[in-house]
């Protein structure tokens, strides 16, 4: 059966290039959407050097050239997937949001409104709040660095936490599912040179785990009151409660789960802030 239908001159001549050319296709596609679109200026200047090199030996079949890179490839995959590791989290992450990897979802409506109301009287106190959502990624190795709740999300357990001089207090609290899995977590600074002087660390903390991960954070600053959110690594700096509230529940509940839509457009019309 599988010898006739492999000598048949409409499978061999037609069908087998039509499904070779689709499946790469495809896989072409889904590269460039998760990987090029949203990592290529990172990507590209670190393979250029090495694709130009092989085109070259390639084109001018330098064989001892091509034969180095064939030796070498296997090194160089697993030297791609240590350099690129957060990128690669990252798209993977993005990837599960669209429907690859299935999620599980984030806080309702009416528990965002209880963590505004709550942000709202902090702020009025004149104290700080950093509060991380995780998405696709579970954010295991900032767990671990906090103290395990795993409690009911409520704006009073946000106010306990945050309004007096606790040992949780100077940490972030990470929610995931509707639920307080931990507080007072340590959470790396972003490694980003053009931020304001002013920023703090909260601020820095916020944008360093949405560099390395899907997650969305809320920044309240304890000296001005200045409330914000980061997402991708980009923080949009003292928006109001509206404005935030609107834009926090579209990225835990909407589909891709991303602040960008499928043609690369920021879904919010909040800006980015240096």
């Amino acid at each position: 059966m599988d010898n006739w239908l492999n000598n048949t001159w409409l499978f061999s001549e037609i069908l087998r290039p039509f499904l070779d050319i689709s499946i790469l296709a495809v896989v072409f596609y889904q590269v460039y959407q998760h990987v090029l679109r949203s990592y290529g200026n990172y990507i590209a200047k670190a393979l250029r050097g090495p694709i130009t090199v092989f085109l070259v030996a390639y084109i001018f079949q330098l064989k001892t050239i091509l034969w180095l890179y064939q030796l070498m490839s296997p090194f160089l995959v697993i030297a791609v997937a240590i350099v690129f590791q957060p990128e690669l989290r990252k798209m993977l992450a993005k990837i599960g949001r669209k429907g690859w990897i299935v999620a599980e979802q984030q806080a309702s409506a009416e528990k965002i409104d209880m963590i505004f109301a709550a942000l709202q009287a902090l702020s009025e106190r004149g104290r700080g709040a950093l509060i991380v959502f995780s998405r696709s990624l579970a954010l295991r190795n900032v767990i671990e660095t906090g103290t395990r709740l795993d409690a009911e999300l409520s704006g009073a357990l946000i106010m306990t936490i945050f309004e007096h001089d606790t040992l949780l207090h100077d940490g972030a609290v990470v929610v995931h599912n509707g639920r307080c899995i931990a507080a007072g977590c340590f959470l790396s600074l972003s490694k980003q040179e053009n931020l304001r002087k002013s920023f703090g660390t909260r601020h820095r903390a916020a944008l360093g785990v949405t560099e390395e991960s899907d997650a969305v954070v809320l920044v309240l600053s304890e000296e001005s009151g200045a409330l914000s959110i980061a997402v991708d690594g980009v923080l949009y700096y003292d928006r109001s409660m509206d404005e935030l509230k609107t834009f926090l529940r579209s990225l835990l509940t909407s589909n891709t789960g991303s602040s960008q839509s499928s043609d690369g457009e920021r879904t919010s019309t909040l800006d980015d802030i240096d």
